[in-house]
């Protein structure tokens, strides 16, 4: 015996999250001393807003650190599906509503739930690793569907249909998306609703930078006729209120997933915190108005980076209409963007992340995280602008 673990093979698929990754090489030029801009993470940098931070030490104080009901308190599910109807999404009734330690494991549940051997999921690429990571675990085959610059990085309806196969058990939606900042229409989600609704399929629609908008309204597949009971309908409170660390994720389901996903939470997790739940209640019932100030906020800095990131040489980048990423073309470079990408980080001192972490469809771009100050971002252009004929030959 080689005294090694026998891994299985699944385990083999499972992918993982490039931003950590860089996050760990750029906190290693740290302790070496070298000045790092971190825009690779996506992560707010903006404070968890007070009242929240209060309802949860008023939580501990009042005695929420027992074990509660595995799908979530109930006053918070309830809570959360009138949050739903009050933000552009269906409203659903409690027992509909599950709370999950962070958003992650919504995907998991899902899919493990919907998928087995030989299925297929549709998803965005360039997208979020979890999608096709996750589907691969389960034995499914992720089916990528290609975001394309010229359609402002938004799933086009009409390549979905074509991807459908009698296999098919799954499509996957996120908007405002990672790592694009493209945002989908209503008319994208009723053409969406009308090919889940004619093949029998369900939709995990991932919200989680529903509120991380530029102008123009929230557009969510499941507010369209029919798809309440076909969404899985996916948010958190990591990206609009400032929460990474708190890992409190939650989901409207589909009536029939509710006891089978509950099943899968008391096997993996027990339930969520309960004093962090009441400090998501918090959230969703409580003030507007420290969530506008940061909006607005990351509103400002999007149009410094979009602006910065057009003036260099060889780099073109759409605006982004949500989230707070941008995904610049560096085609004209004409070097690889896990080359590009490391470059900045060597020598500008700038952390971003090569589009290929996002899928095979992210060659040729950059994704920026403006989740920093704008004195930062824009001493990140400068650096990338004076350094970057370093590796062009410019």
């Amino acid at each position: 015996m080689s005294g090694k673990p026998r891994l299985e093979a699944r385990v083999g698929r499972m992918g993982t999250e490039s931003a950590f990754e860089v996050l760990a090489k750029a906190r290693a030029l740290e302790a070496q001393g070298r000045k790092i801009i971190h825009l690779e993470i996506g992560e707010p940098d903006f404070d968890t807003p007070a009242h929240i931070k209060e309802a949860a030490a008023e939580a501990l104080r009042e005695g929420f650190t027992h074990y509660v009901a595995a799908p979530g308190l109930p006053e918070v599910r309830e809570a959360v599906g009138e949050f739903f109807g009050r933000t552009g999404r269906a409203e659903y009734p409690a027992d509909r509503v599950i709370v999950t330690p962070g958003a992650k494991p919504i995907m998991f549940y899902a899919i493990m739930a919907l998928c087995e051997e030989g299925d297929e999921v549709i998803y965005p690429d360039p997208g979020f690793p979890m999608y096709e990571s996750i589907t691969s675990f389960a034995g499914a085959r992720p089916v990528p569907v290609p975001l394309h610059e010229d359609n402002e990085f938004r799933v086009n309806p009409a390549e979905v249909a074509q991807l459908v196969t009698d296999r098919t058990r799954l499509i996957v939606l996120n908007s405002p998306h990672n790592p694009c900042g493209s945002a989908l229409t209503r008319e994208d989600v009723e053409a969406i609703a009308d090919i889940a609704i004619r093949n029998d399929l369900y939709v995990l629609s991932d919200e989680v930078y529903w509120a991380i908008r530029y102008g123009g309204e929230h557009a969510s597949i499941s507010a369209v006729d029919g798809m309440a009971d076909r969404t899985i309908l996916l948010d958190g409170c990591s990206k609009t209120y400032a929460m990474t660390g708190w890992r409190l994720g939650f989901a409207a389901f589909p009536p029939d997933l509710v006891e089978p996903v509950t099943r899968m939470i008391i096997n993996t997790v027990s339930c969520t915190a309960a004093f962090s739940q009441r400090a998501a209640l918090a959230a969703v019932t409580g003030p507007w108005e420290p969530i506008q100030a940061m909006i607005d906020e990351f509103g400002k800095r999007r149009d410094v980076i979009v602006e910065g990131l057009n003036r260099i040489p060889g780099i073109t980048c759409t605006e982004p209409a949500g989230a707070f990423y941008v995904f610049p073309n560096i085609s004209e470079l004409g070097l690889p963007s896990e080359q590009v990408a490391q470059f900045l980080l060597d020598r500008a001192g700038v952390a971003c992340l090569s589009g290929t972490a996002f899928g095979p469809a992210g060659q040729g771009y950059l994704r920026f995280s403006y989740a920093n100050s704008v004195e930062a971002i824009r001493d990140a252009l400068d650096a990338i602008e004076t350094t970057l004929p370093e590796l062009t030959g410019g």
